[in-house]
């Protein structure tokens, strides 16, 4: 029968066994449940935290190249812009430059015009001269010749015809 007594069932001992464990159930509980629980609390919320953290950088960074987006297509809108202003500057200069190059070169063709009258006007009064110069000498060497009165009227009228001939002819 002592191996009846070692398997034998002994209710104060299992009440006092269930006691104890409820007891060190309540002790553990009070020291440890509550710290534990408080300690995953706080890393939870630590967690939370950073989830929020890390998605408001990412939804700062998604706003910050919207920015970025937004700033690069207003600059190369600007740099548009400002090519097609630079190149309407070029263009409007570059016509003022030709009108200018032509205005000059009508200036020089009517100081050209006016010098080749001038060179025409002077070439005929120089012509006008001599013919004079001529004339007298002429009449000088008939007047050696002693023409009568007849003759040299003649030879005058014939003479100034053929100067209103030459005239008429240079112009």
């Amino acid at each position: 029968m002592q191996t009846l007594d070692v398997i034998s069932i002994n209710i104060w001992q299992i009440l006092i066994s269930l006691t104890n464990l409820l007891i060190l159930f309540l002790v553990l509980k009070k020291l440890l449940y509550k710290p534990v629980r408080n300690m995953v609390a706080a890393r939870q919320a630590e967690l939370d935290e950073r989830y929020n953290a890390a998605d408001r950088a990412v939804e700062s960074a998604r706003e910050l190249e919207r920015t970025y987006t937004e700033r690069i297509a207003g600059a190369n809108d600007e740099c548009d812009r400002l090519l097609k202003s630079a190149q309407a500057n070029a263009m409007h200069r570059s016509d003022e430059i030709i009108a200018e190059a032509e205005e000059r070169a009508a200036g020089m063709l009517r100081t050209a015009s006016a010098e080749i009258e001038l060179e025409r006007k002077k070439a005929v009064s120089d012509m006008k001269r001599e013919i004079a110069d001529i004339s007298v000498k002429l009449t000088e060497k008939m007047l050696d010749r002693e023409l009568n009165e007849a003759d040299q009227r003649g030879f005058i009228d014939s003479f100034i015809e053929g100067m209103s001939d030459n005239d008429a002819r240079n112009e």
